[in-house]
């Protein structure tokens, strides 16, 4: 299973989130999946790639043009993608599931845009699994519940998401990925 990681590619985060990164790049290596994700050596990125290789997993870097120079020794493969656009389709057309560790813009971009495809696609039964560490996806969490219950989104068959906090949580909704 190719298993997509979004996540900050930014240093110095604190430890409960490194540790999120790692748990799940664990999960991935030692399960036989691969990791496919943004491909730069920074960050959760660089910690989540880490943990999968340490592992005995595959690891599948999309990496833009523009950030070639960055891409993540780790990665057994790169994708390349002409921008962040692209890269966002690439990761989304390889991937079976998707977990959202915390980040900034760029994660939620690839989280709701993640959400937008999978809603328009045949593909709505791939899970998408969100770590809200300390709440702080809450507001955009129920945003989009009220947009899923409205009539603008009415008779659309939403992708399964699941919200975890915490590292016990998060291996518990990836355990369920392999049990259907």
């Amino acid at each position: 299973m190719n298993i997509v990681v979004y996540c900050a590619s930014c240093e110095q985060l604190p430890r409960q989130v490194r540790d999120y990164a790692a748990a799940v790049g664990t999960w991935i290596g030692s399960n036989g999946h691969t990791l496919v994700y943004g491909g730069v050596n920074a960050g959760l990125m660089h910690i989540t790639a880490q943990a999968v290789k340490d592992a005995g997993g595959r690891v599948v870097g999309v990496v833009p043009e523009l950030f070639l120079h960055r891409a993540d020794p780790l990665c057994d493969e790169l994708l390349p993608a002409r921008d962040l656009n692209d890269r966002k389709s690439v990761m989304i057309e390889n991937g079976d599931a998707f977990v959202v560790l915390p980040g900034g813009l760029g994660t939620i971009d690839e989280w709701v845009s993640t959400l937008s495809q999978l809603t328009v696609s045949r593909d709505y039964d791939k899970p998408i699994i969100v770590c809200d560490h300390d709440g702080m996806y809450g507001p955009l969490i129920e945003q989009l519940r009220l947009t899923a219950a409205s009539v603008f989104a009415a008779g659309r068959r939403m992708p399964a998401v699941r919200y975890v906090n915490g590292v016990a949580s998060l291996l518990n909704e990836l355990n369920r990925l392999t049990v259907k």
